[in-house]
């Protein structure tokens, strides 16, 4: 696996779906066209923000399959790999990468539930998975608002210890919490890529040291977002920050309380830009109500973006 793909945004993508909730297939394939055209290093797939945990397995196996079909190698995939145990998820992490998936991000699951949590617990897991496959895993520390976990600095560093783990997605929403992820991370002897998915402090992320982004907000804005981060590696903070502030009131609006509704947001925004046609969510999510969606319309055209 490249390492550039722990070096640049990787869109965490939306999933089209029909009036029934079903996969829209043309829909995406036309979506796939349009978000690939951007500089990304990667594009993940059924990760939270495309709905992955609400999809059956099979499903998920068709959106790799449709991905690997349509980028044809241009741009690495990465999948989201959900399950209940850990021989659901080696059987799973075994069939996404026979698909085509070139890394794995790795939810958080069940067991994790409950303080404090041991450090074996992900560790065996994470250490199980990354045996059955070849290709890279992607620890995922995320906020507990959206049913994640956030990992003691033990637990991390455990963790870290499965050579199969090449980068961590840290979502906490949490600036101390990822800047203390930075620092556990610089102190180990291995080379680990963090890659933030910190949508309410982009910018920040990557001047504090993120690697490269793993965002929901990527999927929109997105020629924006690599600019930010080709503006910070080049230290040109000012037009970084300039571009920033720009954006800062659409991520605002996609990302404000409550937090679950983001998904849907996302839709909304990207039906408005004339990029899908509709913006169903699979319940239990709810579309989000008229107020929201002239919070998303505003901030689009504060944006610049409409």
């Amino acid at each position: 696996m490249e390492v550039g793909l722990f070096k640049g945004l990787i869109p965490a993508t939306v999933l089209p779906m029909d009036e029934n909730f079903k996969l829209d297939e043309d829909e995406l394939r036309r979506y796939i066209d349009w978000i690939s055209r951007f500089k990304v290093s990667g594009l993940a797939v059924n990760v939270d923000t495309g709905e992955g945990p609400h999809l059956y397995f099979e499903e998920q196996l068709k959106v790799v399959e449709i991905y690997r079909e349509e980028l044809r190698g241009r741009i690495p995939i990465v999948a989201g790999l959900s399950a209940r145990f850990t021989d659901e998820a080696v059987r799973n992490a075994k069939m996404l990468e026979k698909a085509g998936a070139d890394a794995l991000l790795v939810f958080p699951i069940p067991a994790y539930a409950g303080d404090p949590l041991d450090p074996e617990i992900p560790y065996n897991y994470h250490r199980a998975i990354s045996e059955a496959v070849k290709i890279p895993l992607i620890a995922f520390q995320l906020q507990r608002a959206l049913g994640g976990v956030e990992y003691s600095q033990q637990a991390l560093r455990r963790l870290f210890e499965v050579e199969g783990v090449a980068a961590i997605k840290e979502a906490s929403f949490d600036a101390r919490k990822f800047t203390e992820t930075l620092r556990l991370v610089s102190s180990l002897k291995r080379k680990v890529y963090v890659l933030t998915g910190n949508d309410n402090f982009i910018l920040e992320s990557f001047i504090l040291g993120a690697d490269g982004g793993l965002l929901g907000f990527g999927t929109i804005a997105t020629d924006l977002q690599v600019e930010i981060m080709d503006r910070v590696k080049r230290r040109d903070y000012d037009e970084a920050f300039e571009i920033s502030r720009r954006i800062s009131p659409l991520a605002d609006a996609i990302f404000m309380p409550p937090v679950r509704n983001y998904r849907a947001r996302l839709k909304e925004a990207l039906v408005m830009l004339g990029v899908l046609k509709k913006a169903y969510v699979r319940p239990p999510l709810t579309p989000i109500s008229e107020a929201e969606r002239k919070a998303v319309r505003n901030a689009l055209k504060e944006s610049g973006l409409m």
